[in-house]
């Protein structure tokens, strides 16, 4: 496991640095998470459904598929090239990462609930806005979609990785597996659900106005289901402070995880957003092409599931790190499509490693925090640092593409991106192993 957690005990006052656990400490009794129980397993429940509704619908809407790089391309946005369509997604992606600061200080201040349910309702209502848009009409999009969708999911998707600390900790991995699973049942279901819809008699705009009623409907549940339990805190405990930026800046295998985190975010995102395009360009039947997401999002049901289980085993490091290398080896694999089969294999593969890489770096953030009560700023100050690679990562990639569709430059640019930042992870758990001490062979 990535740090040992010992039982419950009575926590005393350490003279040491102020990066060691300890320091947060005044006698007080902390039982830490359960790692289970009613409460835990319904925030499970609750989480399961916002990131089906909220990142399941979004890997539609914002990423690929009906809504953005195929269906905006060759349908609806016909007057904007695909490095202009791809702003829209990029920068959806990018507010909900660039909002992460703040959202993570109200988190650990314990507005757990005002920013769930506000982000529930923002989001809602933007979704709503789409249906509304015009063909033609980029702006009505990028409002909508972009600024309204993203702040939605700024104030929805970090709470509710962080909220998992507050119930799990030998689990926490598993837990958050189980919860992030949601987003890749959505993004099964919604391209299927939308494309019948979209392209049956309802159109565009009743299509997505019925989906965004579904969505409204479990949001609302969702929201019963979530519980905070932040730890039980004397009123001059030095925990209630803040954790001071200044000492997340000088946490180094932190930084090297941030730094990891910007270059893997560069390319990640490449094959969400262009392989169902790449496919059609290279001659894959159009009606299997427009499966390439779900068999993305298929795969990235298992990479969700059985890598975070392995990570509360053999480490969160230890299974981030090969997950980071096959995805650069998956996106340079691109360029060796011929067929569907092609196509099918590479999109369940690349949907499993990239779901793990999604889905265990939370556990890893939570698991290199060195107190539960700052478990919110880590993980904000980490996909704050992604805003700027999330939001340039694919115009770029467009860009590169051209209108000619050079498909050799986007995909070489984004595996160049991928190595790197694997490469510097595996420097972040080479420091944080040294600093703690340890050997570079344990499972961390």
């Amino acid at each position: 496991m990535l740090i040992e957690r010992s039982p419950p005990k009575l926590l005393e006052k350490s003279e040491g640095n102020a990066n060691e656990s300890n320091d947060y400490s005044s006698g007080v009794l902390d039982d830490g998470p359960p790692d289970g129980g009613l409460d835990a397993w319904m925030t499970v429940i609750g989480g399961w459904l916002f990131y089906f509704c909220g990142l399941g619908c979004a890997s539609l809407i914002s990423k690929a598929n009906l809504c953005s790089s195929d269906f905006y391309v060759r349908e609806f946005l016909t007057n904007k090239t695909p490095s202009e369509i791809a702003w829209i997604g990029s920068f959806e992606i990018a507010l909900q990462f660039l909002l992460g600061i703040p959202v993570g200080i109200a988190f650990d201040a314990g507005y757990f609930h005002h920013l769930m349910i506000g982000g529930s309702f923002i989001y809602c209502f933007s979704l709503f806005m789409v249906s509304l848009a015009q063909p033609g009409q980029y702006y009505q999009i990028f409002l909508a979609q972009g600024v309204g969708m993203g702040l939605g999911l700024a104030m929805t998707f970090l709470p509710a990785l962080s909220v998992i600390a507050h119930h799990f900790s030998r689990r926490r991995g598993f837990a958050i597996g189980i919860m992030t699973s949601g987003a890749s049942i959505g993004g099964i279901v919604f391209p299927i659900m939308l494309n019948k819809l979209i392209h049956g008699h309802q159109g565009f705009g009743l299509g997505v106005r019925a989906t965004a009623a579904v969505i409204t409907g479990l949001l609302f549940i969702a929201n019963l289901l979530v519980r905070t339990r932040p730890p039980t805190l004397r009123e001059n405990d030095p925990r209630m402070r803040r954790t001071p930026m200044i000492i997340l800046f000088k946490d180094v295998p932190y930084m090297a995880c941030i730094i990891s985190g910007v270059l893997l975010t560069l390319g990640i995102f490449y094959p969400i957003f262009y392989l169902q395009l790449f496919s059609i360009k290279h001659g894959i039947d159009q009606n299997l092409a427009f499966y390439i997401v779900s068999f993305i999002n298929a795969g990235g049901l298992f990479g969700r599931l059985l890598p975070n289980y392995l990570a509360d085993h053999v480490g969160t490091y230890n299974v981030l790190i090969p997950a980071s290398f096959a995805c650069a080896a998956l996106v340079l694999a691109i360029l060796g499509i011929r067929d569907a089969v092609g196509a099918i294999i590479v999109s369940l593969l690349y949907g499993a490693m990239n779901g793990a890489h999604i889905s265990v770096t939370p556990a890893l953030l939570s698991d290199i925090s060195t107190d539960i009560t700052e478990v919110g700023i880590r993980m904000g100050l980490y996909f704050s640092f992604m805003a700027p690679a999330a939001l340039f990562g694919q115009p770029i990639s467009g860009a590169l593409l051209t209108s000619e569709f050079v498909w050799w430059r986007g995909t070489i640019f984004s595996g160049i991106c991928l190595i790197a930042g694997s490469v510097i992870l595996v420097l972040s758990r080479f420091l944080f192993i040294r600093r703690k001490g340890g050997s570079q062979f344990q499972l961390i």
